[in-house]
């Protein structure tokens, strides 16, 4: 069953608590230390060094040593040319450059409405996209942003976005960026910086502050917030609905969120303890090829602690280019069916509190074109004659040949007839012994320049070839008849049933019946009627499914029941029984 992907609700940018989540300096603290430091905020903290001036600081942060005077005002600093070894300059990120984003993929529906526009428009691959951009990406759609610094966001379905800040640090430095998720989830994979640099997603709940990690954040279906760690690390504090945006309260009560862990943040504000996340799920029976037309199935093996299954697939391995993705209760997976081509899939257990584990991956192509035949006799696991029986299905528009392989087994592996290039969607059976076979059927495309495309197999469908039963002999058939009840018995085979005709003895070739009926058992009676004399054929009905011919025709006679004092039927001067009255 599906479930909406990600089907998370719009929660307002409002909370009774929310939570940082932070690493630019835990990135390589240990976790007893992760609880301490310095939290990013919408500023940036420069620890003063000898030599440094604010005209320098202003120059290395904002590309314009003019600026100067803002940053002494900022910092209220009586004497601008004496900078104390050790202090804390701050420096607002508003004052640095701005920066762009690119848009690298888009798949389904997806808009943006850039600062002051009246209205969103459609977002297209190649757009360039200004800080305050606000993204919208409708349910069953996918965007790729990637930043100046080669930061790479994927944005996934039913989500809103807003690139709140895009800046970088002096002329070429590293980009400061901020999103602002309202709903839905991103995954970031962030490129390391050489020099302070600064990347967040906020949510109503957290805000995550990163340097080289890759994470996911989404936004639950009640409200909480999810963080998941894949490569780096993260730290995790809680604060106050009423602090100022960016800034706990309470910069002590931290908690490090290390690789391959994640944590959920209620609704209310309550942390989560780390937890270590679910073992990627198991996709080696993930088939090399797909060839259903209809639809995409794929399954994987039910996992211990996994709610749900979230997968996403992909033009490319990096799953910067998704074209589907979903939820699921189970391991059943079922997407929209895709064109022919090479594809990646992307599978991740859920545990009981949303956090999506460990990514599996699995290649695998689609291949339906030229469509298979559709198969017309004989019947899924029906019984053909030996000698006299042929494998036929449909012509399809477009096919140059057909390809019908038989074998013993249904995974092909012991092939027995393989005819690759058939003019008509028939192959005959007369050379093949009795036994249980599997067949299947494809079509041929032959495209420009005489190139062979051959198309996928039609599923596996079993029969059997038997010998017919033999036709019985008119010998065979024991008559007890001349009175006014006449009947036959004759030998038979164990589950055996059978087809009776009788007909007129003036009509040999049985145009006219008097009688067609099936017999469960080899014997058959009749009290009822006429006087007269009949013909009678039998045909075996074999518990295989095969028919006999029927038999040679047997002549019985039906008696008046009226005699001479002899003893003799009693018959008028032209011959015939007196009948009855």
């Amino acid at each position: 069953m599906a479930v909406h992907s990600p089907g998370r609700p719009p929660w307002p940018l409002l909370a009774a608590a929310a939570v940082f989540l932070t690493s630019a300096a835990w990135a390589t603290a240990s976790p007893a230390q992760a609880t301490t430091g310095v939290v990013q905020t919408d500023e940036i903290a420069h620890v003063v060094r000898p030599g440094d001036t604010l005209e320098g600081l202003a120059a290395t942060y904002l590309d314009a040593p003019r600026l100067w005077p803002l940053l002494q005002a900022r910092n209220k600093l009586a004497d601008a040319r004496r900078l104390k070894p050790g202090s804390v300059v701050w420096i607002p990120v508003r004052l640095q450059p701005q920066s762009s984003a690119t848009v690298d993929f888009v798949q389904g529906t997806a808009t943006a409405r850039g600062p002051g526009a009246a209205s969103a428009a459609a977002l297209a691959a190649g757009q360039k996209l200004e800080e305050g951009t606000a993204l919208t990406v409708a349910p069953d759609a996918f965007v790729t942003v990637t930043l100046a610094d080669g930061t790479v966001v994927r944005i996934q379905s039913q989500s809103d976005v807003v690139l709140r800040q895009l800046r970088r640090r002096g002329r070429a430095g590293s980009v400061q960026a901020v999103l602002e998720m309202r709903s839905g989830a991103v995954e970031s994979a962030v490129q390391p910086a050489a020099g302070p640099r600064r990347f967040e997603v906020r949510t109503p709940l957290a805000i995550t502050s990163v340097r080289g990690t890759r994470f996911g954040i989404a936004m639950g279906e009640s409200g909480q917030t999810i963080a998941s760690v894949l490569e780096g690390a993260v730290g995790v504090q809680a604060r106050d609905a009423a602090a100022p945006a960016g800034r706990p309260t309470d910069t002590s009560a931290g908690v490090a969120l290390a690789s391959g862990q994640g944590l959920a943040v209620a609704a209310d504000g309550t942390l989560g303890l780390p937890r270590p996340l679910l073992a990627a799920p198991d996709v080696s029976q993930i088939p090399e090829m797909v060839s259903d037309a209809g639809i995409l199935a794929l399954s994987v093996p039910a996992m211990p602690g996994a709610l749900r299954y979230e997968a996403q697939v992909a033009r490319d391995e990096a799953f910067r280019q998704v074209l589907r993705q979903g939820r699921f209760t189970h391991g059943e997976l079922r997407f929209r069916a895709l064109e022919d081509g090479r594809y990646h899939l992307m599978v991740r257990a859920l545990d009981d509190a949303g956090i999506a584990g460990l990514p599996a991956t699995r290649a695998f192509t689609v291949k339906t074109q030229p469509a298979p035949p559709l198969y017309q006799q004989p019947a899924p696991g029906a019984v053909v004659a030996a000698g006299a029986s042929a494998l036929e299905c449909t012509e399809v528009a477009g096919a140059r040949w057909y390809r019908l392989q038989v074998a013993k087994d249904a995974a092909f592996s012991s092939i027995v007839r393989d005819e690759p290039r058939l003019a008509e969607c028939r192959l005959g059976l007369d050379s093949l012994a009795k036994g249980s076979y599997f067949w299947r059927a494809a079509s041929v495309a032959e495209l420009p320049g005489g190139t062979v495309d051959p198309g996928p197999f039609a599923p596996a469908q079993a029969f059997t070839v038997a010998d017919r039963p033999p036709a019985m002999s008119a010998n065979a058939m024991a008559a007890n008849d001349g009175g006014t009840r006449v009947s036959l018995h004759w030998p038979a085979q164990p589950g055996q049933r059978f087809r009776l005709q009788l007909a007129p003895a003036a009509q040999p070739d049985f145009k006219t019946l008097v009688q067609d009926t099936e017999l469960d058992s080899p014997s058959w009676a009749a009290g009822d009627l006429p006087a007269g004399e009949y013909l009678v054929r039998i045909q075996v009905l074999d518990p295989t499914g095969l028919q006999s011919d029927f038999s040679p025709a047997r002549k019985v006679r039906v008696g008046t029941g009226l005699s001479t004092g002899f003893g003799l039927p009693l018959s008028t001067q032209g011959g015939d029984p007196v009948r009855r009255p």
